[in-house]
Order: structure tokens, then sequence, then C-alpha cells
């Protein structure tokens, strides 16, 4: 397959370059399946598994016959704290656990692959030459973005944009921090999800470079 080449642009919004996507990386190949196993295991990942019930044995009090056994025409009854009871014990209910599962490292590159694709395909992976702001300012750095054409409008809370880096430095991150409807992270670190739960993705030049070569790896 012939390799894909995308404008680059600077935070002007003016196209200064072009850049040959890796062929090996970017063939068009989405594999759904691969993109739902790793999405399913990152969401169970995040799982506290924190919800906890108590059984009757756990529950306090109980400890004494409400009535006797016979006679008194009410149904048997050994303890306040039965199931059966307000305020009683809960049958089978939810204990703490760890939903936690690894996925194949080949099966998460393959995700992360595909999603990247997916977006090519969309037209919603965006190449600047560099995103670097003379001051770190919020007005400047929302500038440069509406330049791009990525806004509030376009880019709502339900679907924001992710931006990747090659670096991020404490200037431009107190810069970008009060956009909300921006993401940003270090290329190297993205992962399949990440990329699918945002419409539009920015990447730096060298941002793509770092993830081509670890996709390599």
């Amino acid at each position: 397959m012939e390799a894909l080449s995308l404008p680059i642009y600077n935070i002007e919004g003016k196209e200064v370059d072009t850049v040959k996507l890796d062929a090996r990386l970017f063939d068009g190949t989405v594999n759904t399946a691969a993109i739902h196993q790793a999405v399913a295991a990152y969401r169970a990942n995040q799982r506290k598994g924190l919800a906890s019930t108590k059984t009757m044995g756990e529950v306090s009090g109980g400890g004494r016959k409400p009535w006797k056994q016979k006679g008194t025409g009410r149904a048997r009854a050994g303890s306040t704290r039965s199931p059966l009871w307000r305020h009683g014990g809960v049958i089978f209910g939810p204990h703490p656990r760890d939903f936690s599962y690894n996925v194949a490292q080949k099966i998460r590159t393959l995700a992360l692959k595909s999603t990247l694709n997916a977006k090519v395909k969309e037209n919603n992976l965006l190449v600047v030459d560099d995103f670097t702001l003379a001051q770190p300012k919020t007005k400047d750095a929302a500038k440069a973005l509406l330049n791009l054409k990525i806004s509030a409008k376009a880019n709502k809370k339900a679907h924001p944009a992710l931006l990747l880096l090659d670096k991020i430095d404490g200037n431009l991150k107190r810069a970008l921090n009060n956009i909300e409807y921006l993401s940003v992270n270090q290329a190297k670190d993205v992962h399949a999800y990440e990329v699918l739960a945002h419409r539009k993705l920015i990447i730096t030049k060298k941002g793509l470079e770092e993830l081509s070569k670890r996709l390599k790896k």
C-alpha cells in the first residue's frame, strides 16, 4: 500500500509542510475486535471494585430471638438480622473485588494502530509542526486551537479534542489546563481508549515520530 501524506500546520493554521505516514502503521486496517478487547480491559482496570454489603453474620445485633418459637401465631424467626427483615443482611450482595486483567501487548498495539487508522479515515488526525506559546496564557492557547479549527462549539465537553505532544512543559500545561474541550497527553503514553474518547486528534510532528517508534517495537 502506498504511504499516505498529511499536511503539517503551524499554530497559525497555515500549512507549512507535509509528512509521509509510515505505511506499516497507517495501512488503513481497523481491527474492531482488538479495539474491543483493549477498551474493555482498560475500562475494567479503572474500576475500583469497592462495592460492599454485609451478610447476616456481619450485621450488628440480632443475637436474641425476637419471640418464642411457638404459640404466637407468627412465623418462626431466629434473628432480627435475617435477610427477610429490614436492616437485615444481604444475600449474594457485592463484596470488594479486583476487576483488572491483562491483555497481550500485541493486541494493545494493534488496537492503538487501528484507532489511529480510523482517525485518518475520518479526517480527524491533524499534524502540527510544534505547539509552543510565547506566553503561558490560556487565551493564546485557545486562539492557536481556533486557528486549527478546534473550538468549544465544534468540540463540546462530550467530544473533546486530544493534543499529543512529545513533551509537556509546565508553562504550556498551565495554559492548556483551563480549556475544557481539550485533553493533553504525551504521544508515548497514549492508548486506544483515549484516542477513541476524543473526536479530533492533534499531534505534533515530533510526537508522531515518537508514537511511530513505539508502535514499531
